[in-house]
């Protein structure tokens, strides 16, 4: 017999049988045990790399898709190419609240299941979803009632606005679904079921794909197409990822009943999730600053910069997605007291994370100047690209342990470190670099102030994440849990 969820929505109940993530019914307490035996006995590395591969796919599809925006946009002129970055620092906007809701609350859910308590996951799953909805909301109307200063603050030149407010116009659109859809996806991959949030994110990205070049040039939208592709495809993701919740596949549930009215709940979401809003926010700030000093030297410093950035974020999303395979892992365990899974795991993904990034950046680092010419056959933002690119691809060898550190941190709940942590590479880093780098060698300086930032922040993570896996071995002694499964 099937075992009824009751989920709440306007008013109304709905009843779904509870499906298991392999397609079975789930009967109650037993299949709890088989998804808490998954997450605190399957050996380390095995359980990342399950949980890591559809996260870094997703991840993949994502960059690709913001690639694929790149090269099309890139099609209409450099001034058009250089409102892709300015509008990256708009997504980064909208995804630093939805990371803040999303990781806030998953962090604290997979601690939740780790201890088998459905009930408090519920609460905060459907507290963050319905704040980072309200977030998305707001951000969005502000943003079009106040669109020209709103690009211009991000960095816009009088050349390059017409064509970023084309393009922000439909992001802004698409805010709440984003926000919603950092929730739902960070949910997923927390209760240890990354293979669902997969589904929402690749899908959407590969409608964005074909929707740009029938958009933009089929229809004769311009830039506006590439827009309104994005926003569409936020808007499928998010559906998509809703009828997981919806069709009773996971282990929280989403209701305006289960909403908290304890302010102390949503005070330890964005506690938890702080660290995600400075990394995502202080990414837009970094943006903002990089695309006004790129401005000093023309359209072509904006494309070219706004060009390697997306390179490089794709390069970073193979290593990112592994990581945030080991957020879950890490979540879980601490949570269940198995000190040395979480350990284990920081060192396979740490590992893996400069194999694979180290890999792919030394290659991105011999066909710089092929790379560039993809996006735009132009030599000045060739030459001003190719030199940014392979000082970037330097420093992709320094932020895998760094990453890694940060992620293990804000997973565990400890929100101080990891808050700290988020604000060095885009913030206390790299603010500072961005402003005194090109006063003193111009282009030069803009170019190299992200691989400085690099370098610095790996050489103040490596000395905490030394401290807190010493403490884990001391807590591991005093017995605090059983190895089993590592």
């Amino acid at each position: 017999m099937l075992l009824p969820v009751q989920f709440n929505c306007m008013g109304r109940s709905f009843f779904y049988p509870i499906m298991t993530a392999e397609g079975g019914i789930d009967m109650g307490e037993g299949q709890d045990n088989v998804q808490f035996d998954k997450m605190t006995k399957t050996p380390v590395p095995n359980l990342i790399i399950r949980l890591g591969i559809p996260t870094v796919v997703s991840m993949l599809i994502t960059s690709i898709y913001n690639t694929a925006d790149t090269y099309f946009v890139s099609r209409l002129g450099t001034s058009a190419s250089g409102a892709v970055g300015v509008v990256f620092s708009l997504m980064a906007v909208l995804q630093a609240f939805g990371f803040m809701f999303g990781h806030g609350a998953g962090s604290i859910i997979s601690r939740k299941l780790g201890k088998k308590d459905k009930e408090s996951a519920s609460r905060f799953a459907s507290t963050s979803f319905f704040l980072a909805i309200a977030a998305g909301v707001f951000i969005g109307a502000a943003g079009i009632a106040f669109l020209t200063q709103f690009m211009r603050l991000l960095g816009s030149t009088e050349t390059i606005l017409p064509y970023a407010k084309q393009y922000g116009f439909y992001i802004l659109l698409a805010g709440p679904f984003m926000t919603g859809s950092c929730v739902l996806n960070n949910i997923l991959r927390y209760e240890g079921r990354a293979a669902y949030a997969m589904i929402g994110l690749t899908t959407g990205g590969i409608l964005n794909m074909a929707g740009d070049p029938v958009l933009m040039f089929g229809l004769h939208m311009g830039v506006a197409g590439a827009g309104l592709s994005t926003a569409l495809s936020q808007m499928i993701s998010f559906l998509i990822l809703l009828a997981m919740f919806l069709s009773g596949k996971t282990d929280s549930k989403l209701s305006v009943r289960l909403i908290t009215k304890d302010v102390s709940d949503v005070v330890r979401i964005v506690t938890t999730g702080f660290p995600s809003l400075i990394r995502q926010g202080l990414g837009s700030v970094s943006t903002l600053l990089l695309n006004h000093q790129a401005a000093v030297y023309g359209d072509a410093a904006v494309a070219a910069m706004s060009i390697v950035n997306r390179i490089c974020m794709l390069i970073f999303s193979v290593g990112l997605g592994l990581g945030q395979g080991f957020q879950p892992v890490a979540a879980f365990n601490y949570g269940a007291e198995k000190y040395d899974r979480v350990k284990k795991g920081f060192w396979f993904t740490a590992a893996a994370g400069e194999a694979v990034i180290g890999s792919l950046a030394a290659v991105c680092l011999l066909v710089s100047a092929q790379v560039i010419g993809v996006f735009r056959n132009d030599p000045e933002v060739i030459r001003i690209g190719v030199f940014a690119l392979r000082c970037q691809c330097v420093a992709c060898f320094f932020q895998p342990a760094a990453v890694c550190t940060n992620m293990m941190f804000q997973s565990v709940g400890e929100s101080g470190k990891a808050s700290f942590l988020s604000s060095l590479r885009s913030g206390i880093c790299f603010i500072p670099l961005i402003l005194i780098l090109p006063a003193v060698f111009g282009l030069r300086g803009v170019q190299t102030a992200q691989t400085v930032a690099d370098v610095l922040a790996f050489l103040i993570s490596a000395p905490l994440a030394v401290w807190f896996l010493r403490k884990l071995d001391r807590k591991g002694q005093d017995g605090a849990g059983d190895d089993g499964g590592i």
